[in-house]
């Protein structure tokens, strides 16, 4: 076995594939540097992210898969599934022995029908993430939005508020992977933050503005009123706005 291991970004993803092609590596296993999946009679090789490697496997999968084949690959990759580096290459390595067909339609593959479904799923928490985030107004004039999604869909959202918010600044920051997109009126990019999230999550504390805690305010009451509980159907709701996506939803937080 030959263990590659990468930095966890999708470049550095498609580096490794690369090398393995370009040194016939046998039984190649792809990590994340750290991972303690790691086989202790073998020492990982170390990839170096390389984008001119990594745009040599994109434009060979785009001419074979289309644009479409390639997205969901993407897709896949930012499920973070434990393995899912390995699932890859089982359907590029797939592709590689079929140059003369597009497999991502071969759902008797089974590498290529867990790729389809993990895609599905990423698609779907894309589209909630897009559906049910909500932005606060801080003193500093930036709109800001926290998020904790079960996919890593953050880049493939902020395009999404680009296009929707284009005469305001905004922040969209992913709790749970400790990184945000930030849009300045002009670009959208990535940024590190080290927030206080307990200063954040405190209505009362001196980073959102007033108008902004009297907005929540009015918003909650005004739901709250007219929400008619003879004609509640908790069931139905439900199943249109799942409960782990309450706490984005301003009309859900009580004050």
């Amino acid at each position: 076995m030959t263990i590659l291991s990468y930095d966890s970004t999708f470049e550095g993803f498609l580096t490794a594939v690369f090398e393995i092609f370009e040194f016939k590596y046998q039984q190649p296993k792809i990590i994340k540097k750290g991972d303690s999946q790691q086989n202790i009679f073998a020492t990982p090789i170390e990839i170096v992210t390389d984008v001119t490697k990594s745009d040599r496997v994109i434009k060979k999968l785009t001419d074979q898969l289309q644009n479409d084949g390639v997205r969901t690959l993407i897709y896949a990759f930012l499920s973070e599934k434990v393995g899912v580096e390995d699932l890859l290459f089982k359907v590029i390595n797939y592709a590689v022995a079929n140059k003369n067909q597009n497999v991502m339609k071969d759902f008797s593959n089974d590498a290529v029908l867990q790729v389809s479904q993990l895609t599905k799923s990423v698609g779907r928490e894309k589209h909630r993430m897009e559906a049910f985030i909500r932005f606060e107004l801080l003193k500093d004039g930036i709109y800001f939005a926290k998020i904790d999604p079960d996919f890593d869909v953050l880049t493939l959202i902020m395009n999404h508020f680009k296009n929707r918010y284009q005469d305001q600044k905004w922040l969209i920051y992913d709790l749970r992977r400790k990184y945000g997109v930030f849009y300045d009126l002009k670009n959208v990019e990535i940024v590190s933050l080290d927030l206080d999230l307990k200063l954040i999550d405190d209505k009362s504390s001196s980073v959102f503005s007033d108008s902004e805690i009297e907005y929540q305010k009015l918003w909650w009451e005004y739901f709250d009123h007219t929400n008619i509980k003879e004609r509640k159907n908790t069931k139905l709701h439900l199943q249109h706005v799942p409960k782990r996506y309450w706490k984005y939803l301003t009309e859900k937080k009580i004050f």
